[in-house]
């Protein structure tokens, strides 16, 4: 089969490998389609070396059909079409126990820690599969795992039907964000400097504001009635976003901290104190995030033609890594199996 390594210095290299033998609990799939993601970005760039045992086959995005069976699997079967919750916890620690498994202390982040979804037949867990609603094609399941993400943020930040939401930032996981939250009946505007992310979520018909150009504050107090958003997701990353995020915020209203800040962010605590604002972090999902976002990609509540901006082969993967590092797309899908 052919599967694909990151050996370091930018570089994806695609391999002729054996699968790996199945052990027992596991379910081999054969991969259709992985997408290529922020985290994956940050692997590319060397920024997770510490993390990640060169050469690294990752992935999590995905979708795919099950091959084969280990011992002792049982509830599936061969070509059932799947997608992969890439999560593997010990079961055993605090976090755990507390129910709270998605979590672990201890986590196994598949596709990061071990490996993941860029080979042909991947090798997993039984109890990671999602079972794929009937009439989603391969193609539109593998979006299926980033939706999860928006769909667990949403849900964490307990945003009712009717609530106003500021997304601040319109890349791929803002967007789906946004996308969700209107979904779940959320009146939701995106926060976001870049023109061309900017116009990419206005062609979704999501509302966009430019904080460059706006006083984005003065904005969200006009669009309240003065009262401020009950949620804010902060999804940019950027220290002056933090700073300015609960500014936009109601009374004992909620920002939630979606984004991966590399460092500590100065944030305006006394505007948390003077309100009773809540601040929340929201990372990965749950099993029920995965199957409800699996239903909304069955609904066609989320728009998967227009933000997939594109599919390349296997063959094509290095060149896949350069588009997105460079800002050309806002989501590409790797075909595997062709």
């Amino acid at each position: 089969m052919l599967a694909v390594s990151y050996v370091g210095d930018r570089t994806m290299v695609v391999e002729e490998r054996e699968p790996a033998d199945l052990r027992p609990g596991e379910v081999r799939v054969a991969v259709a389609y992985v997408g290529i993601c922020g985290t994956d970005l940050h692997v590319f760039h060397g920024d997770m070396d510490a993390r990640v045992s060169k050469p690294a086959t990752i992935g999590h995005e995905m979708s795919g059909t099950v091959a084969d069976l280990g011992p002792g699997v049982e509830g599936w079967s061969i070509g059932d079409p799947v997608t992969v919750m890439p999560l593997g916890w010990d079961g055993t620690c605090p976090a755990c126990r507390a129910g709270n498994e998605h979590i672990c202390q201890h986590l196994d982040f598949i596709g990061i820690d071990s490996p993941g979804a860029l080979q042909q037949y991947w090798n997993v867990p039984a109890s990671t599969l999602v079972r794929l609603p009937a009439g989603v094609s391969l193609r539109d399941a593998a979006l299926i795992e980033p939706v999860a993400v928006a769909v667990h943020d949403v849900r964490r930040s307990e945003l009712g039907n009717g609530d106003k939401a500021v997304v601040i930032g319109a890349g791929p996981i803002g967007v789906l964000i946004a996308t969700v939250a209107v979904a779940f009946g959320a009146d939701v505007v995106i926060a976001e400097i870049d023109p061309a992310r900017r116009a990419a979520a206005a062609g979704l018909g999501l509302a966009t504001l430019d904080p460059s150009s706006v006083d984005q504050t003065a904005w969200v107090a006009e669009w309240t009635a003065g009262a401020g958003a009950d949620v804010v997701f902060e999804v940019s990353g950027s220290a002056a976003a933090v700073r300015s995020s609960t500014e936009l915020i109601k009374v004992r209203g909620t920002l939630v901290v979606v984004a991966i800040h590399p460092q500590p962010r100065p944030m305006d605590l006394h505007r948390v104190f003077w309100r009773e604002l809540r601040i929340l972090g929201a990372r990965v999902y749950q099993r029920r995030d995965f199957e409800r976002a699996a239903e909304l990609v069955a609904e066609g509540a989320i728009p998967v033609e227009k933000l997939v901006t594109g599919v390349v082969p296997l063959a094509e993967v290095q060149s896949a890594f350069g588009v997105l590092e460079a800002g050309q797309a806002m989501k590409l899908l790797v075909e595997l199996n062709a």
